[in-house]
């Protein structure tokens, strides 16, 4: 057996043991609750459409928008209600419509006891390939009753230390520079910024933000380089401007030319649009340093705890990510990070209708608010 396969083998061990003691810090916090179901009545389940303004004009390599649809979802038993939410950016193919017709499958009466969780939403995935957003919105919903029926936020049913969580980087979309600098003067609390780049003045965009400010960078391509020679003089002089990373460089059907990249490139290279499920990480195994966990990707909170366990046992380095999202899903990813090495969790703040109020971000820190479930009060 190759040294390689061995140590892929060690890590697998280690992964599979990290998920195993998540599971049984469920199954510890469940008894403290009681019997789940209490009333005997089944868990009510409703959503409903919403559509979030941004700020400003979003834009990135592909595309640009003003707006996002995200469909809210509801769980409700024993007088407590459970909140999730289903971000779905254009781009990625869900919409209000797909996601109406996927949560009018979901049936939670049928399940006496919530806190099987791994039953009920292995068995919401088997109802449709791909809604990854529609699906999160219910795994969302569920832990945040889950939590709430417990008396207990999700950090701590995990055993994680709030105080270790990231600071969070503030996103800048490709504009024009007068917007450009604007949009660096409105992240003035925040310590790193995430750059959108991936078009014809990628290298204006950067220069435009060090006039402003010597903050550290982490930058977004957004499958946007097409060549690899391009890609790696662009990494190689984006080195010499205080960028710590590069997401997703290339499309993610290039996986030859983006390890090829990884090779020879000055800064790590972190995958997006490559990694979805966990599935996709051992194929993300010498192509990239690290993923980005979104839990619009992921399908909610419980798988994204196993691909977090998953990568570290691999030796990656995980981002914990957002779409444009409420503090419903924001809070809910939160939870999450301080297993994380980076965070993005701006995606509440980039909007003007919020729906939520959750974690915050205190000197550019993600910050928990203690609050049982995911964290998250509706307004």
């Amino acid at each position: 057996m190759s040294t390689d396969r061995r140590t892929f083998l060690k890590r697998s061990a280690l992964a599979g043991a990290t998920l195993a003691l998540g599971r049984s810090a469920l199954l510890s916090f469940s008894k403290t609750a009681g019997t789940p179901n209490t009333t005997g009545n089944p868990m009510k389940f409703r959503f409903y459409p919403y559509t979030l303004e941004l700020k400003h004009v979003f834009t990135v390599a592909t595309f640009s928008r003003s707006t996002t649809p995200v469909m809210m979802v509801e769980v409700e038993q024993d007088g407590i209600t459970g909140y999730g939410e289903a971000s779905m950016p254009p781009y990625l193919g869900e919409s209000h419509a797909t996601a109406t017709a996927f949560l009018s499958k979901v049936d939670l009466s049928k399940y006496p006891d919530p806190f099987r969780l791994e039953d009920i939403l292995r068995d919401v995935d088997a109802i449709a390939p791909g809604n990854y957003a529609a699906k999160a919105a219910v795994d969302i919903a569920l832990h945040d009753w889950l939590g709430k029926k417990m008396g207990y936020p999700w950090h701590r049913i995990w055993g994680l230390d709030p105080a270790k969580t990231p600071v969070t980087t503030f996103t800048i979309g490709i504009d024009t520079k007068d917007i450009v600098r604007q949009k660096v003067k409105e992240a003035d609390i925040y310590k790193v910024l995430k750059v959108k780049l991936g078009r014809e003045n990628d290298r204006e965009m950067i220069e435009t933000i060090r006039e402003v400010t010597d903050k550290p960078i982490r930058v977004d391509v957004n499958q946007g380089w097409k060549d690899r020679e391009f890609a790696l003089k662009m990494i190689e002089w984006l080195a010499t401007k205080g960028v710590e990373f590069v997401e997703q460089p290339m499309p993610k059907e290039q996986v030859d030319d983006i390890a090829w990249l990884r090779a020879k490139s000055p800064l790590p290279l972190i995958g997006d649009e490559s990694v979805v499920r966990l599935a996709d990480i051992r194929k993300a195994i010498g192509v990239f340093d690290g993923i980005n966990i979104k839990l619009m990707k992921s399908t909610g909170m419980h798988e994204a705890y196993r691909m977090i366990a998953t990568a570290r046992a691999l030796g990656m380095k995980v981002m914990i990510g957002c779409m444009t999202e409420t503090s419903c899903a924001i809070s809910a990813a939160a939870q999450l990070s301080p297993l994380a090495d980076y965070a993005d969790l701006d995606g509440a703040l980039l909007i003007s209708n919020d729906l939520f109020s959750g974690a915050s971000i205190v000197d550019g820190k993600v910050t928990l608010t203690g609050m049982p479930g995911i964290g998250a009060t509706k307004l």
